[in-house]
């Protein structure tokens, strides 16, 4: 199973305000209107990992489910969700082991992880074999960071690095193993 989170910061290493906004994502230019490579990520995707934050916040856009591929959405709190949603949408608790047993017993190979806290938990167990980061041309003071403090040290190797709009820079890096 290959564990891949795919996340947007500020160059300070925020993954969202101290209010926990990202509109700040949407306020640099993008006339273009790219995507950064995200389609063709989510299309070698077997399954999606999200928090319970970044799921409300995504219900919150006022848009159609962006994604056809079962999305697993981890919460102790949210007892059923939206009737609108698509079946292959579920709600899923446990700890990040009992998850990834889960995951494995049900045949994924390759999971996406998104949420910051959810995030944290899978690199903080030593899960995530990739991460794809987008620096944004923004520094925002403050707010939630992408990486907490961690007691293993945990080596990645550079995969590639692309340049979008001469200002967004997206890294690739791999678990060192």
């Amino acid at each position: 199973m290959n564990i891949v989170v795919y996340i947007a910061t500020s160059l300070d290493g925020y993954i969202a305000d101290k209010q926990g906004n990202i509109d700040w994502l949407t306020s640099i230019e993008n006339p273009e209107n790219l995507d950064f490579g995200f389609s063709d990520f989510l299309s070698e995707i077997d399954v999606i990992i999200m928090g319970r934050t970044t799921f409300e916040t995504i219900m919150g856009f006022d848009i159609e489910w962006p994604y056809v591929q079962p999305v697993f959405v981890l919460s102790n709190t949210i007892k059923e969700l939206p009737s609108s949603l698509p079946s292959n949408v579920n709600i899923l608790s446990g700890n990040v082991s009992e998850i990834i047993k889960r995951l494995k017993d049900d045949g994924y190979n390759r999971v996406y992880v998104d949420g910051g806290k959810t995030i944290q938990g899978f690199i903080n167990k030593g899960f995530v074999d990739e991460l794809i980061i987008t620096r944004m041309p923004i520094l925002l003071g403050e707010g939630i960071p992408l990486f907490i403090p961690n007691d293993k040290k945990i080596e990645f190797t550079h995969h590639k690095t692309e340049v979008y709009l001469n200002s967004f820079v997206k890294s690739h890096y791999k678990k060192h193993n």
